[in-house]
């Protein structure tokens, strides 16, 4: 293919992932302008597929409080939320989205819309409680989907076992009595047909989400899961169900799917595979990637892009002829794989190591959330205990740059990357 050929594929997902998401966030402005209320959903089993059938805007208060931290404004918002009177120790995500809700939605993108109805799971426990939030500040109705989860590590059962089939009832009806609600806060009647539209799109989604995932273990990369996955990320959440996301994973899988023919990497020089655990520094995120790529370390795959694409990792495919059994079956098995990456994850990095052909996995716990980053340092000593894996335990924040220190995270880093060095030495002289 030629070299101009070649130019108009490496790095379109980049750039096109970056508009579309600026496209959603437009249409959001547009929704608030015009009085429309939004759906509120969190990317752990957000329900969009359903949510979109009713012409519902769907705002993701986890990805617009980010947004404040990756443009560097995040600590106003954090400010505010603190002289309002919630403690410095709670989600910062939730205290940027009470700033931002206090603002009347105004954020560095522009305006989102007020809620007309949350809706969300049990995947992580602060979404009830956040969920409150709105409910006190605008009296807006709000639907935790009670979606059950691994019975312990590797205990889960899957479609046919009996125990599953009992879960998939459960949420199909919970999803039932969803309908109506939606129906009255929309004002739009329920529409199956709509509803399978807005799943084929998904499964178009979820099919090349998987395929860009399975891709990244060619030598080198394709991708970078912590930087540029995290754009791939943001389409697959906003976009669900749309004819633009679909077209939209289509297109990268094409593009990646070139470059791993052709041997094309990332910009940066691939001499160290990582695996990134936990949730980017978000507050200082392209410096935080320049601390590794600076030694030519690139995260191959990352825990992030399976608890955060909500089960959208998996490629689960849904049933077109049994939308609401299928949407509930989809649920369950996106939901408990988002939770499993968060607590039972040892086996599957062990897995990982190997399949991407990795050199080292790097925990990284976060202030803000103690749902992804309780236990991982227990986590960490179990891999180091069951196999030979070079591992970097750092700690920052996704929101809260005053719990950042990029000199001791440089440190820390900076002595993993010759620890890396001398056992490459060694192996070679050893021959092992």
């Amino acid at each position: 293919m030629s070299t101009t050929a070649e130019a108009g594929i490496v790095g379109r997902g980049n750039a096109d992932g970056a508009r579309l998401f600026r496209d959603w966030f437009g249409e959001l402005g547009e929704a608030a302008e015009q009085g429309r209320g939004g759906a509120y959903v969190f990317v752990m089993g957000s329900l969009v597929e359903l949510l979109r059938s009713f012409d519902l805007p769907v705002v993701f208060p986890e990805i617009n409080s980010l947004q404040t931290a990756v443009r560097h404004q995040a600590h106003e918002y954090l400010d505010e939320a603190e002289d309002y009177g919630y403690s410095p120790d709670i989600c910062g995500y939730v205290k940027a989205d009470v700033a931002t809700q206090l603002r009347g939605g105004e954020l560095p993108m522009g305006r989102i819309p007020k809620p007309a109805i949350s809706v969300h799971t049990n995947a992580c426990n602060t979404y009830i409680k956040w969920a409150e939030i709105w409910e006190r500040m605008y009296d807006c109705p709000i639907v935790t989907i009670d979606t059950p989860g691994s019975r312990g590590d590797g205990i889960h059962p899957m479609p046919g076992d009996p125990d599953f089939e009992n879960d998939r009832r459960y949420v199909a009806a919970q999803l039932q009595e969803l309908i109506p609600v939606l129906e009255r806060v929309s004002g739009v009647p329920f529409d199956i047909d709509r509803l399978r539209e807005t799943m084929t799109h998904a499964n178009t989604m979820a099919r090349g989400w998987a395929r860009v995932l399975e891709l990244n273990t060619a030598r080198p990369s394709v991708f970078n899961a912590l930087t540029d996955g995290t754009i791939y990320l943001g389409v697959s959440n906003c976009l669900r169900g749309t004819p633009e996301g679909a077209r939209y994973f289509d297109e990268l899988v094409e593009e990646m799917e070139f470059k791993s023919a052709r041997g094309i990497g990332t910009p940066t020089e691939e001499l160290y595979r990582l695996i990134f655990v936990g949730v980017p520094c978000y507050p200082i995120f392209r410096r935080f990637a320049e601390l590794f790529s600076e030694w030519g370390g690139s995260f191959v795959t990352s825990t992030y892009l399976w608890f955060a694409s909500g089960g959208a990792n998996r490629g689960f495919q849904y049933d077109l002829e049994h939308p609401i059994d299928s949407l509930a079956e989809g649920l369950l098995l996106g939901v408990r794989d988002a939770m499993d990456s968060m607590f039972f994850h040892t086996g599957p990095l062990l897995r990982q190591f190997e399949e991407f052909g990795a050199d080292g996995v790097v925990f990284h716990p976060i202030k803000s959330c103690r749902t992804v980053s309780t236990g991982l340092a227990d986590s960490r000593r179990d891999i180091m205990a069951r196999a030979d894996v070079p591992s970097l335990f750092i700690e920052s924040d996704m929101m809260d740059r005053r719990v950042v220190s990029e000199a001791q995270l440089k440190n820390r880093i900076d002595a993993f990357f010759e620890g890396l060095a001398s056992r490459r030495v060694k192996a070679a002289a050893t021959g092992i």
